[in-house]
């Protein structure tokens, strides 16, 4: 467990044996962030041991321009990532194996640690592989903290990595801190000398022309963002300076949410480091997307009739696509299947993209069985 004992410490310290445990009262708010290890990966291991240790990723095969979905830790020692194209990982790792999505099995392994979470407290899903869970009150947090990533390994045979701290902000970023299978604890007043040295990057809702932007001004870290003079930040930002400022400090009030009402809509998008061109990769993002928006449809009992795309092109121009259904969607093939179609009837072939999303509207309590399409 890695703590950060005092403001004046940015970096990692382990906590002292022996130490007693920070109660409840040393916390005004305690939030767990949960994050799954190379998830698709794990849960391919955890049918297939023989595959452990190995590099290996998740995704299309090289002959067919197939791209990475998701790569493992022996695998990223080579350079492999995400969105990369499938022949130049093989280039980098002659060696990598490559096996394709299991969804069934991804699926119930998603639910499986959201059960999990669900008996700790109020929990926020994110998305298949993340959630977040409200513990405030609990007694001794950080001691929860572990003790949730333990089960989760436990339990389900996955690997997590958790982060705690005051802030949903600083418990995702303390949750990528020391992965695989970290635990950081950020305590209470050391939030901004835990974010001080990262990049800009890891606040949320700051995207790559955002840090552009900052580097400019000659702003890299969250700690120059935070000491950075108000009047130099209205002047490029506006209105969202002061947010800016504040969240580089560690202060966000977001609460956990777990029921957010009857939902009008659902959507996931994914804006890109660098602008994508290239059809397999976009078409294996949009696979990503159907089962995070599948994912949140199922957990509100809910199915959609209708379902648009967002495409930002790369001269920031947006424009959605929608079609609807004479039977409505839950399943993730039948999400994919019709984002595949709008995507391929309106993007242009060739042409760059800075983001990428899905939504789903007209929704409706689920029925007792849902008909697909493909019928």
């Amino acid at each position: 467990m890695n703590a950060f004992p005092s403001p004046e410490h940015a970096a990692a310290e382990g906590q002292t044996a022996g130490a007693a445990p920070q109660t409840a009262f040393d916390w005004p708010r305690a939030i767990l962030h949960l994050d799954m290890d190379a998830f698709f990966v794990s849960v391919h291991r955890l049918q297939h041991p023989e595959d452990a240790g190995i590099p290996l990723v998740v995704g299309g095969r090289p002959e067919g321009r197939g791209v990475v979905a998701a790569a493992s830790y022996e695998a990223r020692e080579y350079g492999i990532h995400s969105a990369m194209p499938m022949g130049r990982a093989l280039r980098l790792c002659p060696e990598l194996r490559i096996v394709g999505h299991d969804w069934p099995a991804i699926q119930a392994a998603s639910q499986q640690v959201m059960r999990i979470l669900a008996a700790h407290g109020p929990h926020e899903p994110m998305s298949v592989d993340e959630a977040y869970v409200d513990l405030t009150g609990v007694s001794d947090p950080p001691g929860r903290a572990a003790a949730i990533r333990a089960e989760v390994r436990a339990r389900s045979g996955l690997p997590a990595s958790v982060g705690l701290a005051t802030s949903k902000l600083v418990a995702k970023v303390a949750s990528d801190h020391d992965k695989p299978e970290g635990c950081t604890i950020v305590p209470p007043g050391t939030e901004a000398a835990f974010l001080a040295p990262l990049s800009v990057r890891a606040i949320w809702g700051i995207g790559p022309r955002g840090a552009e932007r900052l580097a400019a001004l000659d702003i890299h870290t969250c700690g120059d963002l935070a000491a950075a003079e108000p009047s130099v930040l209205i002047r490029h930002f506006g209105g969202q300076a002061d947010g800016l400022r504040a969240r580089a400090a560690g202060i966000d009030p977001r609460p956990v949410v777990t029921d957010r009402g009857p939902a009008r809509s659902i959507s996931a998008e994914r804006t890109f480091a660098r602008d994508l061109a290239d059809e397999e990769a976009l078409a294996e993002i949009l696979a990503q997307l159907a089962v995070r928006v599948g994912a949140d449809l199922r957990r509100r009992q809910l199915q959609a009739g209708t379902l648009s795309i967002k495409l930002r092109m790369s001269d920031f121009s947006t424009f959605t696509r929608q079609t609807s259904f004479p039977i409505a969607i839950q399943a993730d093939d039948d999400i994919r299947r019709q984002a595949l179609a709008l995507f391929h009837e309106h993007w242009p072939p060739g042409s760059r993209l800075r983001l990428l999303g899905i939504g789903l509207s007209r929704l409706q309590p689920a029925d007792a069985v849902q008909l697909s399409l493909a019928l």
